[in-house]
This record gives C-alpha cells, sequence and structure tokens, in this order.
C-alpha cells in the first residue's frame, strides 16, 4: 500500500511542542560569539527632510560600541523591485529624506541588547516635517512627492490593449453596475518577527544567518545590494516562524548586518520587537479597485472590467507586481466574453508593499465575486445561480482568459454544486427568509464564492538530491524553503514511497546556500508542484541507478529487477525467495545519490467554491461567522492531514480579512495599529469549526497531478464571508460595505440606509 495520500502526522511537529522551535534570535552558534546587537533608530515622522543626527550623546552610552549615520555606509542606495520607477532608491539608512513612519535613520551598536534601546533613544535627529501622503488618489494627483527627481509618485502603469474602450465596453449590456470598493492593506504578522545575524570568515566570506521564505534568492539580492559576488556569501536558514509572503527574498536590514558587521570586526545580530515589525516589515493587499459589470436580465455576464490603484508605500517592491496577478485573474472561473483591466502603482508615505497570503489573486477573486453578488442583486437573481449560469465548462479547458492566463482543469460548476449541497444551501434560504419575515435582531447572512487562483507564480524550476546512505538513511536536499508547510513529512513521504526505506529514516534538508547552491524557496503555492515532483523525480532515478548497479551482483536482467518496498531491496521480479541487494548495500559499495531538475514550465490552477454563514445582530452590527463550507481543489492529495491544515490557516486568513485586520495610518502618517492591542488578528475563539469538502482535478503540467493549497483557504474565504455578512443587511437596502465589516461599519451601513428609506 502507498504511503501517498495517506493522514500522516508531521515529523516535525514533535521538536516544536517539546523543545521549541530554534529561529535566528535563538541561535548559539559558535560563530557569533561576542556578536554585538543592533538596534535601529526610527524615524517619528512619515515625511520629512533630514537636517542633522547627532550621535555623540548615544556613542557615551553604556555598552554601546559604535553608532552609524547612512554618511557612514559604503551601501549605495538600492532599487528594491526592477520594474519600478528608477528614481525610487531606498538607502540602507536614510541620509536627507525619511518617507514613512519607522524608517531607519542610524544604527546603534551594543555589547547587550538591552543596552541598545537605551542609547538610541539619545541620537537626536532633527527633522523639517513635509506633508504625508496617506490617500491613493491624491497621491495620484502628484501635488505632494516623494521622490522630487522622480517627477511623479507613479510606480509604473498597466492595462490592456493601447486604447481604453470607454462606456462601448458595455453598450450591449442589459444591465450595468459600477462601484470603488476598498481591498484593505494588511499586516503579516507572521509569528516570528524579522532577523538576521552575520559574520565574516578569515576567507572572506560573509555568513548571515535569517528569517527568509528562500535563502537562494535571498543571497543573490544581499550579494547584489553589497555588490560581492554571491559565491563570498552563504545564507543559513534557521526554523523560520512564518511568512506568508512577507519574507520572500532579502530585507535591505540583511545587507545592512552584514555590512556593520565588516565594519566593525565583529559578528552582530538584529531582531526587530513586534511593534517594528507591524510598521517596517513589507504589508499586503492595499488596493483601491472599481469594479464594473454588465450583462443581460437571463443571468448571464457579457463585460467585466477592473481598475486598480496599488499602493506601493514609500519604496517600490514586490508589491509593484501584485496587480499583474490581479488583472491576469480578474475574470475568475468565470466566461466572461469581454474583459478590461487597468493598474496603476503609485508610492505613498506609509510602509512598503509586498506579497501576504495570495498575493494579488485575492484581490482577484474579491473583486470579482463582489461584482457577482452586485450583479444577480440588480437583475434579482440568486447569487449562486448567476455564479453556475457563468464559469467555465469541463470541456473548454484548457482555457486562455481574456487576462492572458491559461487554466489547465477544472470543475468549476461542480465544486459550486458540492458547496451549495454539504451547505444545505436551499434551507438555509428558508431560514433566512423566515427570520427577515419575524424581523429577527439576529439575522442570517449567506455568502458564496467561486474562485480559481494561480499556483507556482513564475518559478516553476525546483532541484532535490536524494542520497541512501550505507547505514540504510536518507537524505533529500531541496531548493524549497519550509516555513510551517511540512515539507520534511511530505518529501519523506514522496521518497519513502518511491525507496520503500521508512520516513523517519529520511532526513530533509533545506535553507543552507551552500549545501544547495540552487533553488527557488517557498511562496506562491508553488512547493508541491516543483519541489515536490523533484523529489519524486529523483527517487525515481535512484531506483533506476540501483537496479543498474544491482544487475551485474543478481545476474539479472535490469528491465527484471524491482523495489522490494518492505526490505527496500532490489530483487527479481516475479521469483520469491530470490537473490537480493538492499539499497544500503549498494550504497555501502559505491555512492547512490541522484540530483534532479524538474520544470514545470508553466503554472497550475487550484480552484473551489466556499459558503459562508454568518449571524449579523442588526441592533449592534456586529457579525459572527458561523459555519464554513469550502471545497478547495488542488488535484491529487499527498497528505491530507497537512492539506486540511493549510486549508484551515488559509480560511482562518481570510475571515481575518473580512471582519477584522486592517493597518490603519491617522491624516499624518501615524500608524494607528502598530501592536497587537489595536491590530485585530482572531484566536480560535472567533473562528467556527470548517467543513471541508474534498474534491481532487489533477493537473496536466506535471506527472502527479498535484497544484498548489497553500493559499487557496484565504482567496475562498473571504469574498463569502464579505458577500454573506452584506447579504445579511440586504434586505435594509444595503447594498455593499467595504472590509473589515466591523460592527461600526456594519452599523453605520444600516443606519445610513434606513435614513434614506425614510427620505
Amino acid at each position: 500500500m502507498s504511503i501517498l495520500g495517506t493522514r500522516v502526522v508531521r515529523t516535525e511537529d514533535p521538536v516544536f511542542l517539546t523543545r521549541g522551535a530554534t529561529y535566528t534570535d535563538d541561535l548559539t552558534d559558535e560563530r557569533l560569539t561576542g556578536a554585538l546587537h543592533l538596534t535601529l533608530v526610527r524615524s517619528p515622522l512619515a515625511h520629512g527632510k533630514i537636517a542633522s543626527i547627532d550621535t555623540e550623546a548615544a556613542k557615551a552610552a553604556p555598552g554601546v560600541v559604535a553608532v552609524y549615520t547612512g554618511a557612514d555606509l559604503d551601501l549605495q542606495p538600492a532599487l528594491l523591485f526592477p520594474a519600478a520607477n528608477k528614481a525610487m532608491l531606498r538607502p540602507f539608512l536614510a541620509t536627507d529624506t525619511v518617507r514613512y513612519v519607522g524608517e531607519a535613520v542610524a544604527a546603534v551598536l551594543t555589547e547587550e541588547h538591552w543596552q541598545g534601546e537605551d542609547a538610541a533613544d539619545l541620537v537626536e535627529v532633527d527633522y523639517d516635517p513635509l506633508e504625508a501622503v496617506i490617500d491613493l488618489k491624491k497621491a495620484l494627483s502628484d501635488e505632494v512627492l516623494l521622490f522630487p527627481e522622480a517627477g511623479t509618485n507613479s510606480v509604473t502603469s498597466m492595462h490592456l490593449g493601447k486604447d481604453d474602450p470607454g462606456e462601448e465596453f458595455f453598450a450591449d449590456c442589459e444591465v450595468v453596475v459600477t462601484r470603488e470598493i476598498t481591498n484593505q492593506r494588511l499586516a503579516a504578522a507572521p509569528l516570528e518577527s524579522r532577523a538576521a545575524s552575520a559574520y565574516w570568515g578569515d576567507d572572506g566570506r560573509c555568513t548571515i544567518f535569517c528569517s527568509t521564505q528562500n535563502a537562494q534568492s535571498a543571497r543573490d539580492e544581499v550579494a547584489g545590494w553589497m555588490g560581492m559576488d554571491a559565491k563570498n556569501l552563504r545564507l543559513i536558514l534557521p526554523d523560520v516562524g512564518g511568512g506568508f509572503g512577507a519574507k520572500i527574498g532579502a530585507d535591505p536590514e540583511f545587507a545592512l548586518v552584514a555590512a556593520l558587521s565588516k565594519m566593525v570586526g565583529r559578528p552582530v545580530r538584529w531582531n526587530e520587537s513586534r511593534s517594528e515589525n507591524m510598521t517596517g516589515m513589507v504589508q499586503g493587499r492595499a488596493q483601491l479597485q472599481t469594479i464594473t459589470i454588465g450583462g443581460d436580465r437571463d443571468g448571464k455576464v457579457k463585460a467585466y472590467r477592473l481598475d486598480v490603484i496599488q499602493d506601493a508605500g514609500a519604496y517600490p517592491r514586490l508589491g509593484v507586481a501584485l496587480p499583474m496577478f490581479t488583472r491576469m485573474m480578474a475574470s475568475g472561473t468565470y466566461d466572461i466574453p469581454k474583459v478590461w483591466s487597468t493598474a496603476q502603482v503609485v508610492a505613498t508615505t506609509t510602509t512598503s508593499t509586498a506579497a501576504y497570503r495570495g498575493a494579488g489573486r485575492p484581490e482577484a477573486t474579491q473583486a470579482i465575486e463582489r461584482a457577482m453578488d452586485l450583479f444577480a442583486d440588480e437583475i434579482g437573481m440568486d447569487p449562486a445561480e448567476v455564479r453556475k449560469i457563468n464559469v467555465i465548462k469541463p470541456e473548454q479547458f484548457p482555457f486562455t482568459t481574456k487576462g492572458g492566463a491559461e487554466y489547465d482543469s477544472g470543475e468549476y460548476a461542480k465544486a459550486i454544486d458540492l458547496a451549495l449541497e454539504a451547505s444545505d444551501y436551499a434551507g438555509l434560504r428558508a431560514e433566512q427568509k423566515a427570520r427577515r419575515e419575524r424581523g429577527d435582531a439576529l439575522q442570517l447572512g449567506i455568502g458564496v464564492s467561486s474562485y480559481v487562483e494561480i499556483t507556482g507564480g513564475g518559478a516553476f524550476v525546483e532541484n532535490a538530491t536524494v542520497e541512501v546512505h550505507a547505514d540504510g538513511t536518507v537524505t533529500v536536499l531541496t531548493g524549497t524553503s519550509p516555513h510551517g508547510q511540512g515539507h520534511a513529512t511530505a518529501w519523506a513521504m514522496l521518497a519513502s514511497d518511491e525507496l520503500g526505506i521508512p520516513i523517519e529514516k529520511i532526513t530533509v534538508k533545506h535553507g543552507d546556500t551552500d549545501l544547495i547552491p540552487k533553488g527557488a524557496g517557498t511562496m506562491g503555492s508553488r512547493s508541491l508542484q516543483t519541489g515536490g515532483v523533484a523529489v519524486h523525480n529523483a527517487a525515481t532515478e535512484l531506483v533506476d541507478l540501483a537496479k543498474q548497479r544491482a544487475a551485474d551482483l543478481l545476474e539479472a536482467d535490469v528491465d527484471d529487477l524491482e523495489i522490494d518496498k518492505e526490505t527496500a531491496s532490489v530483487v527479481v521480479r516475479g521469483v520469491p525467495g530470490s537473490k537480493s541487494v538492499s539499497l544500503a548495500e549498494l550504497a555501502a559499495a559505491e555512492e547512490l545519490k541522484v540530483f534532479h531538475e524538474w520544470d514545470g514550465k508553466k503554472p497550475t490552477f487550484p480552484f473551489g467554491a466556499h459558503v459562508a454563514l454568518v449571524e449579523v445582530d442588526v441592533e449592534s452590527g456586529k457579525a459572527t461567522v458561523e459555519r464554513i463550507w469550502a471545497v478547495d481543489d488542488a488535484g491529487p492529495i499527498l497528505n491530507p492531514l497537512i492539506f486540511d491544515g493549510q486549508r484551515h490557516g488559509g480560511i482562518a486568513q481570510g475571515i481575518a480579512q473580512a471582519l477584522l485586520e486592517e493597518v490603519v495610518f491617522d491624516p499624518d502618517g501615524q500608524p494607528l495599529t502598530a501592536t497587537f492591542a489595536d491590530y485585530g488578528i482572531p484566536s480560535a475563539a472567533e473562528l467556527p469549526s470548517f467543513d471541508l469538502v474534498t474534491m481532487e482535478t489533477p493537473t496536466p503540467i506535471n506527472p502527479m497531478g498535484y497544484k498548489g493549497i497553500g493559499e487557496a483557504g484565504t482567496i475562498g474565504s473571504c469574498p463569502a464571508v464579505q458577500n454573506a455578512v452584506i447579504d445579511a443587511v440586504s434586505h435594509l437596502g444595503v447594498s455593499h460595505i467595504d472590509m473589515p465589516l466591523t460592527p461600526v461599519r456594519v452599523w453605520t451601513a444600516i443606519d445610513a440606509a434606513q435614513k434614506e428609506a425614510s427620505k
């Protein structure tokens, strides 16, 4: 019996649940002995000129070894995203202008960590305040420029075709609905905040320990910023406490830590506080969207337009690319004859944006799913029925969308039907009708979403090395980089299935650029369909190699040999009791090791449908999610325990965006959500149990049929919950409420609708 598809308990968990993880700040590596501690002096202003920096008092403070400003560094300001406006460079320590609250302006190195904060308070920085730019439309007006030398706040723009189609685009539609909606800014808030430690060896090479989602690309980024050969830089990842996209690649602080270590001639350690993380780590979403949808009263959608303004924050990073995915996935699961989309990316005096679980795809789904509900409401048709009328049919795959995405496989209507059946959708609607007729204070809302997402991104290539040792153990080297996904278990399962060696004898290693020079890390739900397939293929090739070497020993033809998975030995097929040779014996005689690089060449497209049931107290505006029914199809399931765990986490984050989470700045650019006391992350107490429905549609893109599951739950659950809350109060005249749907927003929407109705 194959181990694949079974509920294998994660081999990683005993250590995490007993001893605890070893994060970057926990390291006791002897190479870091005598390390100094870095504390950064950060700007209290969102926008201002630096008139002067006085470090003398700080230098005289207890435990202080050195204090540096930007003028002391050899590091040159860097363009953090290649496609951004070339004038929008990020200094490693600000020298003349600060552009967001929390920007680093000086570096303090102390013998003990606790000495740093006291010394940092003694650094005197004289600022000349400038006007903050928070509103996206105001930023686009260029009235206040973040980078005067750029002459604009526009980072980049994107659109389909050359000419805007204008109103003619919807000329043949009986009904047209348009609305501006907000996909609010979110904080990734991983368990482990950002951290890095660095030291330089006598050979002139630098070693950096850091928390990132991909060691190899982070190495290359840091080397580029420092102007050094990447071969002279080694990145090692200890345990990484979550990332959610915000730890893709390197942070500029990694290069700063390495540069300071070289300057002072000692190892340097840096670990930010939670409030620093909430103001300095890249944030997600942050789109202002205008959706326009048109069609006929029979439910057929004929045209859809999506216009996006993306907030890049002060220094353009990966957030510049988010609208590319939003536009690519604009039409969702639907076969819409005409689709048009535009995007403008603009700099503001706020924290930079980048990927956050889903990275551009949740934004697309949220827009089209709100559009479908608005359209259904306008024509008086059930929103689930409108979706089923318009989804792409199974026989249309592979299907190329107007955004240029080539969907690989899917059964979108089936997923909707499964979700409706599981939730007893008709029964829910009947209960909703009864509550409305009674005028209950607690009203029911039912929200539906149909989604498809792109996984793998542009990182289709991944490698793996599988080696059997003389003692019968196995080492797997992978270019993926887990931070909670369970790769140690999953990759061991894939190798075990081919080799017949138990998973407890298989060790998976990752995140060391000397040990694994090539790799693309873990993001975009890419790992299983790239790294997992590479492990499977490497193990398969190792079996072939073992059979070739065993052929002479067993005096048999290679084609007549197979692996006996009970004994992890090569045997003659169909000849019980015949002579055999174990993989361990073959490894003792000669290295038994295979490297494989897999290129999937294309992304895959998981899909699904969610139904959310919420209860809304119309007297207070408080919304509570009572149930979620989720159909998430990511192809064959390798390990249902890990698969469902990813869904649980994703659904929780989708609910959190819909109801609770939002990064907020005041008009002066001061962050109002810089601690967990102000930023509404839900606990298990605020979440319902999840009803998970299984559906498996393989992709033809890889031999295992795998797609990605890491972000699907977030993409499906969030619009379902938003639609459900709005649905609960729609009979009161409410047609839309922006996220997060906090009690005050819901109550305000109800109050406004009632006042409008009473006129």
